[in-house]
């Protein structure tokens, strides 16, 4: 299971890492969340407001997803940041943040770093209330 102690690791360690993305990329959010725990049907969700939300644990054992996984879906997020839709321009902008995020040794997706594996697969989960948001595939 995901305590809460390994949750706040998993959030401060995504905070530095998407600190470092956003600024090389000129990308600003308004905050970095992690997602509702009954939420199980997307990896992350990107709202207009630049709140960011990543799911952290996995759907069905809610152990930790890798830390690689999180960092796919952050990349992905980050670049919704800019394009507001899965066009080629997003598609491109994510790939480039992907990109750095693994030159710069954040993304390192053989790395077991975190204790649980999950695939960093999208789905959707229909919005309730609140703003617009775009969430994953």
């Amino acid at each position: 299971m995901l305590d809460r102690r390994t949750a706040q690791e998993l959030m401060a360690r995504l905070h530095r890492d998407a600190a470092v993305l956003a600024s090389r990329f000129g990308l600003r959010y308004r905050a970095l969340e992690p997602e509702r725990p009954n939420v199980k049907r997307r990896y992350g969700v990107c709202f207009s407001d630049g709140t960011i939300r990543i799911r952290l644990r996995h759907a069905s054992t809610g152990r930790p997803l890798k830390y690689s996984s999180l960092v796919n879906t952050l990349c992905h997020e980050l670049a919704h940041l800019r394009h507001f839709d899965h066009s080629l321009r997003f598609q491109q902008l994510y790939g480039q943040i992907l990109e750095f995020a693994r030159d710069q040794g954040i993304y390192q997706p053989r790395a077991a770093v975190a204790r649980a594996s999950g695939p960093a697969q999208p789905a959707t989960e229909p919005a309730r209330g609140g703003g617009d948001q775009l969430t994953l595939f």
